[in-house]
């Protein structure tokens, strides 16, 4: 999926993007780690802007890089420009 920035996803898109279950996208919505944001009343449901789509895939490959090399902050031009340039999950570890 090409995300937009201006664009709505619908959680299961998004969990189809990042190739993970629906109720860890609710938890990532949950936690404020993606913002997102709810139609209707009572339970209602939960759309989520393409650009919040991308800030969550960067700060995704951030915490991954972040894992396997601490401290080092010599990549994060790159993995800034990787995600906006339309790589989003390529750099997500599966």
């Amino acid at each position: 999926m090409q995300v937009e920035g201006t664009r709505l996803y619908r959680v299961r898109d998004v969990a189809e993007h990042f190739d993970v279950s629906v109720a860890t996208i609710y938890r990532a919505i949950e936690s404020g780690q993606l913002t997102a944001l709810k139609l209707g009343t009572g339970t209602g449901t939960f759309r989520v802007a393409g650009d919040a789509v991308l800030a969550y895939a960067e700060s995704c490959v951030r915490a991954a890089y972040d894992s396997w090399f601490p401290g080092d902050t010599s990549a994060e031009e790159t993995v800034g420009e990787r995600v906006s340039s339309g790589g989003g999950s390529a750099g997500v570890a599966r």
